[in-house]
């Protein structure tokens, strides 16, 4: 009994020791507070990261021991409970900055709300460096916890699990925005971690993480390059909304997420329902002009917070061993990029053995120095070889042309037994896509604080690693698929039926069996023609394609002196270029748009110019349709085109001749030029109309009964045509008869002889059908 309470006075005495060194810790931390000079500064930093507690002693005070000084920036209002906060209002929306009352041990924390909404971002960075590492190691994390909106999640364990793919998606969405800005030369481990403290459900929580994360990252340590700012810009009744609400969103037939510096964009995230290239290019640069509204406040909280930036080690190969690595491999590598007999594995061989061969002869000479940075330099003399073919020559490293795509493969209906798929190649890039119907009730279920909660549309992609022969894991959620499966979903959603009209649930998977890059538009590409083959109307089928950019810019400002737009990139032109913008649209507008860089932003005039082709192109036909009819052609500049003629014959041929390059909506019983493109025992297949391709039955091509269809067509043929309707999977009939007299009664079918040429087939079609 003695021995316990000697234990429990010895507690009593250590507690009342702790607490009278704490009093006196909180009494110098005030004084200390309460000096401005970099002393006292030094000293705090050394009171507070400087000693630790030891030992307590029953009778005294606690032993204190050194510690080593913390390399860190000490910043006071941390201590002392300042709170910062700037404001801004954007369209109608008023976004608050605010630092200094949350996370404070992180390198950057910083609240941004816009009404009950808020969401912390906290940036941190290791201070070691591991050895031999030479990229950016960046996680961000974007969570969404049933807290902010009041409720208890569903899980067993009643709490969050693993990260949805809305959460996956928001991540990236941060990531892509951030990651053009960082130093070459930083190698840190960071992590971005984006929190939603509450939501009322008005706003999209991700747009303010974006700028959430630019101004945590100015407040940090991190030698960032920022800031920048992100909006979000909708579209309901032909009027744009900057930074609408979700019941405005939900009507809207545009959804831009767009961030940029004050010059230069960074990152694009578009779902529209084929918007024009001309109100796109203009929601562009409304979003722009919003964007940078968002900027002076970060950089006046970051002058409020005044915090040192870390050094930064210099990544620059000397001009010695880059003049040295050049002299050694430029003339090897030379034949390589540009040549098209080369595919995607025979040019990266070659190009390893001539790095191996540079190497081996660095290695024989003991230069230390060019070995170590012979990845870097080799690089670099691969850039330069491809820039300079791409800028005097107009090659690419396949030998294409700056506006060529790649040979096109598609096969639909590849597996009859399922209810749709496809295969689609571009070059060496294969998907191939199936369609799976279900019931309502097969919808997918949402959890998330803002938007539907299900979805009957679903686009699966998977990226195996035998698509660039290589091995590695296939289990698990991949960010990377998950954001290409949610890229070629919104590409293709909005040419769906209504659901009033088509109530089921589809779900479009797409493999990818090779890759030599743009497979995200290979699926989308893919996933149109599996839909149609499933029986499912869409409105349009859906192209999409990646444009890439090499540019030249001044090093003193940055600003871009020359650029070249590429067409359709290879995955070595996405590494060594500067841009993937992907593009996925119909003939009538966008549907999907995705950017992603390299350099520290592109300037927006440049994406517009991306986006232009498709009404250049209009433009250049016109010279063509004038010298045909004889009529002149004039495109405005929202793309409405005016005709004028002599006649109404020349004016009639015209308007068909643009409406056939355009691609004016067919009409059933509506009459159209057509040419035949492929010729079966059943029938023929015709295009008109720019590009709706239609079915020609065999029993509508006269009014006789046709034997064979080669009697009668060839390939190349131009005919008159009706379209008399759809069948039960979407497609165009039409019938060659109905423009026909009907026949005269009494009448004997004349004799059909079987023809050998070209000519001898349309003279004698000319002689029987008219």
């Amino acid at each position: 009994m003695m021995l316990r309470r000697r234990g429990v006075s010895s507690i009593v005495r250590a507690v009342d020791a702790s607490w009278r060194w704490r009093c006196a810790q909180i009494q110098s931390f005030q004084s200390i507070e309460s000096s401005n000079t970099a002393s006292d500064e030094r000293a705090l930093q050394r009171h507070i990261h400087g000693r630790s507690v030891s030992n307590f002693s029953t009778v005294g005070e606690p032993c204190l021991i050194a510690a080593p000084e913390v390399p860190s920036v000490w910043r006071t209002f941390l201590a002392s409970g300042q709170v910062f906060q700037e404001e801004v209002v954007v369209g109608e929306v008023k976004v608050s900055f605010e630092t200094g009352k949350l996370a404070r041990f992180a390198a950057g924390a910083v609240v941004v709300r816009v009404g009950e909404t808020k969401v912390l971002v906290t940036v941190v960075a290791d201070h070691k460096l591991d050895a031999g590492k030479d990229f950016l190691s960046l996680q961000v994390e974007y969570r969404e916890k049933q807290y902010a909106q009041g409720k208890i999640s569903a899980t067993f364990m009643r709490r969050e699990g693993a990260p949805k793919e809305r959460e996956l998606l928001c991540g990236r969405l941060i990531d892509r925005s951030v990651r053009p800005l960082f130093p070459r030369s930083f190698f840190y481990d960071s992590q971005i971690i984006a929190n939603v403290l509450c939501s009322d459900g008005e706003q999209d929580p991700d747009v303010l993480a974006v700028n959430a994360a630019s101004a945590a990252l100015m407040l940090s340590d991190i030698p960032w390059k920022g800031p920048i700012g992100c909006v979000r810009i909708g579209r309901v009744k032909g009027k744009f909304i900057v930074n609408p609400n979700m019941d405005e969103l939900s009507v809207s037939d545009l959804n831009l997420v767009y961030a940029c510096t004050t010059e230069k964009t960074v990152m694009i995230e578009t779902q529209a329902r084929e918007i024009t290239n001309q109100d796109y290019i203009a929601a562009l640069h409304l979003a722009h002009a919003e964007t940078t509204k968002l900027i002076p406040p970060q950089l006046e909280l970051a002058a409020k917070v005044a915090v040192h930036k870390r050094p930064l080690p210099v990544l620059n190969v000397p001009p010695e061993v880059l003049e040295k690595v050049r002299s050694l491999a430029e003339v090897a590598i030379e034949p390589v990029m540009g040549n098209p007999l080369f595919g995607k594995f025979e040019r990266c061989q070659t190009l390893g053995k001539i790095e191996e061969d540079v190497r081996n002869v660095l290695v024989a000479e003991s230069d230390e120095v060019s070995v170590k940075l012979l990845p870097y330099a080799f690089d670099a003399v691969k850039k330069e070889v491809m820039r300079r073919n791409i800028f005097d020559k107009g090659i690419r490293v396949d030998g294409r042309g700056l506006n060529q795509v790649r040979e096109l493969q598609c096969d639909a209906g590849t597996y009859p037994s399922l209810h749709g798929s496809s295969l689609f190649s571009r070059g060496n890039t294969q998907v191939l896509c199936t369609v799976t119907m279900g019931t309502p009730d097969d919808a997918q279920r949402l959890d998330s604080l803002v938007g539907v909660d299900r979805k009957r549309f679903m686009v699966h992609y998977s990226f195996p690693p035998f698509s660039i022969n290589e091995v590695g894991r296939t289990v698990g959620l991949n960010r990377r698929e998950v954001g290409h499966g949610t890229l070629a979903e919104k590409a293709l959603v909005a040419l769906l039926p209504p659901e009033e009209d088509f109530p089921y649930s589809v779900r479009v998977t797409s493999e990818c069996l090779a890759s030599d890059g743009s497979s995200s538009m290979a699926t989308v590409c893919g996933g149109s023609l599996a839909l149609m083959d499933a029986g499912i109307h869409l409105r349009s089928h859906v192209g999409a394609v990646s444009v890439g950019l090499v540019s030249v810019s001044d090093p003193a400002t940055g600003r871009v002196t020359d650029y070249r737009i590429l067409t359709d990139i290879l995955g070595l032109e996405d590494h060594l270029g500067d841009m993937d913008f992907k593009i996925a649209g119909t003939k009538k507008g966008v549907t999907a748009v995705q950017l992603d860089i390299k350099p520290a932003g592109i300037p927006l005039h440049i994406l517009c110019e991306a986006l232009e082709p498709a009404l250049v192109g209009l433009r250049a036909q016109t010279l063509r349709i004038s010298r045909v009819t004889d009529a002149r052609i004039s495109v405005s500049g929202d793309g409405v085109v005016t005709i004028f003629a002599r006649d109404q014959a020349s004016f009639d041929q015209a308007k068909q001749m643009v409406e056939a390059s355009v691609g004016k909506e067919v009409e059933v019983r509506g009459t159209y030029l057509a040419r035949v493109v492929a010729i079966k025992d059943f029938g023929a297949f015709m295009e008109l109309n720019g590009g709706y391709q239609g079915l020609l039955h065999i029993s509508e091509i006269a009014h006789e009964r046709i034997e064979r269809i080669s009697d009668y067509l060839v390939i190349g043929q131009e005919l008159s045509v009706v379209c008399i309707g759809r069948d039960l999977r979407g497609n165009l009939k039409l019938s060659r008869k109905m423009t026909l007299p009907p026949p005269m009664p009494g009448a004997t079918q004349l004799p059909v002889p079987l023809v050998t040429s070209p000519s001898a087939h349309v003279s004698k079609f000319k002689q029987n059908l008219t």
